[in-house]
């Protein structure tokens, strides 16, 4: 358990209160020759924004996913098999974040952090770089299916780096490199450590509402592998004190391991999933 922590917190190198939101919402601009806002929400549609939570912040991100719209009525359009995620998160820091949430897809629980290690600067840091590190705890497998599963089986570990850049006052681009590594896979071929690169954006189309497009790209995945990568789109709505973000994406579970390695959904068949992430600052 020691080399899990020290992997968790030591690789690293070495929402707003509601005043503050609106006024980030009115604003929108450049802060001390900070480029603000790149970001509204804390994550794009499934990936991690390199927005974090303000320094003794407090915020409950409630995340839904209904059931494929693919089976109309029978499930009527997803509402009768959601997966929910309960996500909270602490801002000991303007720069530093740790969060910890529980999903009921595969029961999941994460620990993570969230760091800023550069923030984008007119004259200065031509992008903003954030890095997320995650560890979860798969508690859905079963002793009965796996006769020889030990605690380190559920263990599963996340390493992003988020890069990002507020092009204009309308447009953020996001490129995320990600490292992620289960101890348990379900497809015989898989590697244990696999990789990926995400690729989000936010076009503003008024003061409060952005589109928002994510799409990750599987890197060493295993040819017989049923899954696909996740391609999302959504809206953010900005309304004092929330974000809500409603979209569309063939990828149902939120957790990066998750979603990167065991999407199912297929844009083309319209086995699609429609979901929600409502963020509140406290």
């Amino acid at each position: 358990m020691k080399k899990i922590f020290y992997i968790l917190f030591c690789l690293p190198l070495c929402f707003f209160a509601q005043d503050d939101l609106l006024d980030e919402i009115d604003t929108d601009s450049i802060t001390n020759n900070y480029a603000d806002a790149a970001f509204k929400g804390l994550k794009i549609v499934n990936f991690e924004s390199t927005k974090l939570v303000a320094k003794k912040d407090f915020t409950l991100v409630v995340a839904h996913r209904f059931g494929s719209v693919e089976n109309g009525f029978d499930s009527f359009f997803g509402l009768d098999d959601a997966v929910t995620r309960l996500n909270f998160i602490y801002g000991v820091s303007d720069g530093f974040n740790i969060g910890i949430s529980r999903s009921s897809y595969q029961k999941t629980y994460q620990g993570s952090i969230k760091y800023r290690l550069l923030r984008q600067k007119e004259k200065g840091a031509p992008f903003t770089l954030v890095g997320f590190n995650a560890i979860l705890i798969n508690t859905a497998l079963s002793e009965d299916n796996l006769p020889k599963l030990e605690f380190v089986n559920r263990l599963s570990y996340t390493v992003q780096f988020l890069l990002s850049r507020k092009i204009n006052t309308n447009l953020s681009l996001e490129l995320a490199p990600t490292f992620f590594h289960d101890n348990y896979v379900m497809v015989n071929d898989q590697d244990n450590s696999q990789f990926a690169i995400g690729f989000g954006g936010r076009y503003k189309i008024s003061k409060r509402v952005s589109i928002n497009l994510d799409y990750g790209l599987h890197l060493n995945r295993a040819s017989d592998s049923p899954f696909r990568n996740p391609l999302s789109i959504g809206v953010d709505l900005e309304t004092g004190g929330h974000v809500f973000q409603m979209h569309f994406t063939n990828a149902q579970p939120m957790n990066t391991n998750y979603f990167l390695g065991q999407s199912t959904g297929d844009w083309s068949e319209g086995n699609i999933y429609f979901g929600f992430n409502l963020s509140r600052t406290f």
